[in-house]
Parts: structure tokens; sequence; C-alpha cells
């Protein structure tokens, strides 16, 4: 969501903040905003609605100079999109905050200031903690102090970065349910929420923990730990590519990340397979030891990552032999449940950051799971560090909101997972190097199913003037079906529904007519004759409909029905490949539409607030 970047250097800082926020706009966010502290001690703040570039244009008017600052890109929780909501905050033209995540208790913390004489200029829950911070410098000697000891006061989630006119040599920063990763150089520090925005100017990070609260000046950087004692942080070098934000020949990072998913496969795969056996070591190292106790898999995840989980419910119970549960995160975290003898706790998350995800996780930890396995993008995120097992998905940066790569990654994540509980629980060695060899056959057919994008492209001039849409599926299919729902709603703006095509006789038939394209994924399994009984009960009704089928299950285009054909796949394999074509209507509609493909409107990459 919010962006955050900060800097200590001997040298002008605002462009590297606006640098900075340049490669987080994949987060999404509706203004921005940068202050530097100039070399007469003067805070100077720039803020403007809209896009990065705005702030950029609006800076070339009005530079910013001085070696330390701060800068944000806001998603609106607390207050419209405006400048004067617009952070970085100030309090009494001495304090400067940025502030990720939501204030719950900041309207009795708004009204106790008030009370003290401080006026309000936003409608934000952040502005309470500029003032409170300036409040606590009254009785605390450094502003280090004064950040530790209004984190005391402060409930809900924040990731933020503080600075003070009167000691411009430093930035203070806290950590309490929203990441924060330090950047360090040479004689320069550096503060982000995401790594990415910080990899032009430093390739060293470390991460804060809970309830951190570090000192970042030139020199050095400072932790202390919720307790309020020095710690110490690993630091490690950071893989990512430099240029891992740039578009490349596309127009869209989306695009980029679905043409990318034949080498985010291959990448996924290495090293982690053997003799057609799926290794237990791609799972962590306690992997080999735990693996064999499972008797119960329950997944938690949000979004995209949830449809995965779906996918994966038929696998883990028709392989494995291993019941599955998969809930959406949010909804787990406030429900009591049950929890069946050695089960799994599994996490999907393409950031690791996931708000609801996290406190799911960290609740499971006191409900008696046998361990936790986490399936994550993002190496260092806070999934990551408090998991008992890891697959890191290895698809590479995704920057577009709507994730295409991470899923089908997350899918074949899940699948050698199955094989892998499935190898200790009766999995035929034969029937386990079957579904290796379809795993390591999926970039190729992803490849395949790509040369389609000129024949979609054209499908999706229909969509031109539509507003509603439904996808049906079976059986494994129907997550797919929801997660094309997704994608379409997602950057179209259409309204798309998915359904089960068996429930169609149950309300949803009531919405069909020429003006709603209903759009069927059907691969050639047992289930076919019943999802072409589906497909003619919406013709009857005057359904306009579009199929994408195997080339080998005998559908053919006529005036009601316009038919795509993929490649054969063995049908375990198949919601791994009929995600792909769902991606393609779903960003060429957009572009007909003329949203905004990245960075659709109300949403963000990183969901860190409940």
């Amino acid at each position: 969501m919010c962006g955050i970047v900060g800097a200590v250097a001997q040298r002008d800082v605002a462009d590297i903040l606006v640098e900075g926020l340049h490669r987080l706009e994949y987060r999404g966010y509706d203004s921005a905003g940068v202050a530097t502290i100039d070399t007469q001690g003067e805070l100077q703040r720039v803020r403007c609605v809209g896009k990065v570039q705005a702030l950029k244009d609006a800076l070339a008017q009005s530079p910013l100079s001085g070696g330390t600052g701060i800068a944000h890109t806001r998603w609106a929780t607390h207050g419209e999109p405006s400048e004067r909501n617009a952070h970085p905050h100030v309090s009494c033209e001495t304090i400067a905050v940025v502030h990720n995540g939501i204030i719950e208790n900041y309207q009795s913390l708004r009204q106790m200031l008030k009370g003290k004489g401080y006026e309000f200029t936003s409608d934000t829950d952040t502005e309470v903690i500029g003032h409170l911070i300036h409040d606590l410098l009254k009785t605390y000697d450094s502003l280090r102090e004064a950040v530790q000891a209004a984190s005391s006061q402060l409930e809900g989630a924040y990731g933020m970065a503080i600075m003070d006119k009167r000691h411009p040599e430093s930035i203070v920063v806290a950590r309490s349910g929203s990441p924060l990763v330090i950047g360090y150089g040479l004689g320069e520090n550096f503060v982000a929420s995401d790594q990415l925005a910080l990899l032009p100017v430093t390739r060293r990070f470390s991460y804060l923990e809970e309830g951190d609260v570090a000192e970042i000046t030139r020199q050095s950087v400072t932790v202390f730990a919720k307790n309020g004692e020095r710690v110490e942080r690993a630091i490690a070098e950071s893989s990512a590519s430099h240029d891992s934000g740039d578009k490349g020949p596309y127009k869209h990072f989306m695009a980029k990340e679905i043409f990318e998913q034949p080498q985010a496969l291959q990448q996924t795969l290495e090293g982690r397979i053997k003799g057609g056996m799926v290794l237990d070591s791609a799972f962590g190292e306690q992997a080999s030891e735990l693996l064999p106790n499972i008797e119960h898999v329950q997944i938690i995840a949000c979004g995209t990552s949830y449809n995965s989980g779906m996918v994966s419910r038929y696998w883990f119970e028709e392989l494995a032999g291993v019941s599955c549960n998969v809930e959406i995160a949010s909804e787990f975290r406030y429900r009591r449940s049950f929890v069946p003898k050695n089960s799994l706790l599994v996490t999907l998350s393409q950031s690791g950051e996931t708000a609801d995800t996290l406190a799911a996780l960290r609740l499971a930890k006191d409900m008696g799971y046998m361990a936790s396995l986490t399936i994550c993008n993002v190496a260092g995120s806070s999934l990551v560090r408090e998991s008992d097992m890891v697959y890191m998905m290895n698809a590479g940066v995704e920057i577009g909101v709507a994730s295409t790569k991470a899923f089908t990654v997350q899918l074949a994540a899940l699948l050698m997972l199955v094989v892998a509980i499935g190898r200790h629980k009766g999995l035929d060695k034969a029937k386990e190097q079957e579904v290796v060899q379809g795993l390591l056959s999926l970039p190729a057919k992803i490849e395949q199913t790509l040369t389609l994008d000129k024949e979609i492209e054209q499908l999706a001039e229909e969509f031109a003037d539509k507003q509603h849409s439904l996808f049906l599926g079976r059986g494994s299919q129907y997550p797919i079906a929801l997660e094309g729902a997704l994608k379409m709603k997602e950057i179209s703006y259409i309204h798309a529904e998915a359904y089960a095509a068996g429930e169609l006789k149950h309300g949803p038939l009531a919405l069909i007519d020429a003006q709603m394209p209903t759009i069927v994924v059907a691969p050639n399994n047992e289930l076919l004759e019943k999802l072409k009984s589906n497909i003619e009960e919406v013709r009857a009704r005057g359904g306009l409909l579009y199929v994408f089928a195997d080339k080998d299950a005998n559908f053919q285009s006529d005036e009601t029905m316009k038919v795509i054909n993929l490649p054969h796949i063995d049908e375990l394999l198949a919601p791994v490949i009929y995600t792909v074509p769902t991606q393609l209507l779903a960003y060429y509609v957009a572009l007909i539409k003329g949203t905004d493909v990245d960075q659709p409107r109300n949403l963000a990459k990183s969901v860190t607030v409940e």
C-alpha cells in the first residue's frame, strides 16, 4: 500500500527520495509528498494529489535541498485524497512524519492533543503521530526516546519515519505491523517500506522486527527492540535486479509479467526436483522431519492467493490423501476454529506482508498447529521470517497490482508440496514422476498458450460496451473462474462474477442475456460433458459464450459461441494453463476500456492494513 522512503546523507536527497517513490508506484496510492531539512535547518515540504510525476513537476518549480529527508505515497484510509491529507505531516513547523498503516485510537489521541492546544489541518490518523511526538519531546531528551514513548500509546498498525529540524542529522523509524527495511550506504543510510525503492543507492539491507525503533544517521543505524534494549539486525546483500522496475518492451508491467510466466516457472522449479522427485529441502531445513507427520493442511490467504489455495485443495485430497481447508485470512482471524491433529498451516502471499495473513499466522502459533509454512515471493518479508518453513517462489519482482505470474508460481509450488506430502502418504512413485514431468513441461505449455495473444486481443474488442460478465468452471477449474473474474473486475472495472457451472440453475441463470458475456474454462476432463450441458443452458437463454477449451474437446464456434482452443494438458495441470487466457482477456479488455492497468483505482499491491 503506501510507500515510505527516507535518507540521511551528505548530498541533497530529494531526487533520491522521489526516485524511490517512483519505484514504489506499483503499491497503489493517490497522493505523494516529500520533506527535507535544508542547510539552514528549516523544514521544507512539497505535496500533491496524483502521480509521482506530478510531484516531480512541482519540485522542478520549487526544488528542495538538504541531506535529510522523508517521502511518501499515500493510499487513503482516513480523509479523501487531497493535498492537505497527503504526507508528510508536520507538527509546529518542527516535526515531520510519514506513516503506513492505521492508528486505531487516533480519535482519542486527537481529542487529547486538541486539549493541549494542537491544531489539526488534515483528516488523517497520521497527523496525531507528529503532534504526539512533539508533545512528548517536552518530556524526553531525544527524538528516539519520544518515538519509543509514542509507540507505546499508538494502537493499530504502523511503519513510520520521523525527523526533527532541531536534530537534522538523523531520522527515527518505528515498525509495528507494517514493514520497514534499512538500506546501508557509504557515509549515508536509508529507510523504505520496500527494498526495491533503494536499489539504485544500495544493495545492503536489514529488516526491522515487530516493535523495533531505529535511529538512522549518516554513519550509523542503531536499533532498539520493543523492550527498549539495543539489538543487532542481520544485514544481507540483495540479489534483486536494479532494473526490476523496468517494463522493457511492454506497455505495462502486467503484460510483462504475464509473458514472464514461463521463465518464472522455470525459476521456481530449478534446484527443487531431482531424479523425478520433489526434494523435501525445497520447503526448508525442517521439512524432511515435518512432512511425514502431516495429516491435515490449513491454507490461509487473501485475494489471488486464496484462489490458488482453492485449486490446491483438490490436489491435496486427490493425490496426497490429506484433508485440506482453505480460508480467507480476514475470516480465519475472527472465528474460533478447530485444529485437527498434526496440522500444517500454509500461508500464501506474494509480498509476505499481507496484514491479515500475517496476523493469522501469529494467531495460529498459539492454536496448536504442528508447524507453519509460507509460500512467498519476497525474501526477508515478515511471513518468511516468522514461519517455520519457507518456499521462496523465485518468480522475480511483480509490479502490477493485479497478480499474474505469482499466481501460476503459487500453483506450481502448491502442487510440489502436495507431491512431497503425498510421498509419505503412499503416493505411487510412478504417479509422482508423472506429476513431476508435468511440472517440468509447464513453461513450454504456457509459451504455447501465450501464442494465442493476438486472438484473445481481437476477442476483447467484443467487451468494449459490456458492464457485466460471468465466469464458469467446474472442479479445480472453478477457482480459475474465480481468478478470471477477479482479474476482469480489478483492471477493467467490468463487474464480474464466477460460479461453479453446476450452480447455474440455482440463481445465476436469471442474469443471462445477450449483454452478459459468459466466459467458460473447459479442459478435456471427466466433467466436460456436464460442463457442455451447462453451456447449453446459457445458449438456450440467449447468452453469448466465450469458451477457452482443450483442442480435443470438440467445441465449434458459431454465432452465439466463440471458442479459443488451448493445447492439450493433463487434467491435474490444466488449472495452471487455463488461467493464462483469462489474464490476457482481462488485460486487453482493460486496454480497450482505457483504465490504469498497472495501478487500478482504489487498489494496492501490498495490503498492509486490515
